[in-house]
């Protein structure tokens, strides 16, 4: 029906609104706490971290940040790169 454009009027009980309600946030809680367990084993380093590690200098990381080859994430709003984002780097593979 809204592939054709119908305009319709769908009557929904507050019992449904409710569990409809909960259960987005049951859905959106347990892909919040899988996304967090992911993270929990995963390193960030600092810019000298990296550079040290990948023997560059931190404008390369500048480079390869403005041509989306490897992106920092902001924690503590600070720019941390991903250790798994570094070894995929000293593998010979391209960041995802």
């Amino acid at each position: 029906m809204m592939e054709n454009g119908a305009n319709i009027t769908v009557a929904i009980t507050l019992e449904d609104l409710r569990r409809f309600h909960r259960e987005v946030i049951a859905e959106t809680k347990k892909e919040l706490e899988e996304q967090i367990a992911e993270d929990k084993g995963e390193r960030y380093l600092s810019i000298k971290q990296v550079c040290e590690m990948l023997d560059i200098d931190p404008s390369s990381l500048w480079r390869w940040r403005k041509r989306g080859y490897l992106v920092p994430v902001e924690v503590g709003g600070k720019r941390r790169y991903k250790m798994s984002d570094i070894r995929r780097i000293l593998n010979g593979r391209a960041v995802q």
